[in-house]
């Protein structure tokens, strides 16, 4: 997948950097800097980054770690949504293992 292909069709690149952030749950804090933000809105952000280009495989390490439950939850159904809608393959590092147990299959290190 080339990325600047891949976003020169559709949405804009603003139009889906800001659904992105809405996905996460962070819409209200768009104009904000990195140092305005929590430690588990920055890691938001980064995930938001990484669904903007539509990436066939996604790498999360600990992607929840920093979250408080609810949050958390939310951000692991947007991922596995992902993987869904898009057909995205997730390759998951997680101690939580109901979100492994969401996982296809898995692998115990």
């Amino acid at each position: 997948m080339n990325p600047e292909t891949e976003l020169s069709d559709g949405p804009s690149i603003s139009d889906r950097a800001i659904a992105a952030l809405k996905n996460v749950g962070l819409e209200n804090r768009l104009r904000h800097r990195p140092d305005q933000l929590s430690g588990g809105e920055c890691q938001r952000v980064a995930i938001a980054r990484a669904l903007v280009t539509r990436p066939d495989i996604l790498l999360a390490d600990e992607p929840s770690g920093n979250l408080d439950t609810e949050t958390g939850d939310k951000v692991m159904d947007l991922l596995f949504d992902l993987v869904e809608k898009n057909a995205t393959t997730l390759i998951l590092v997680t101690h939580n293992r109901e979100h492994a147990g969401r996982c296809q299959r898995i692998v115990n290190l």
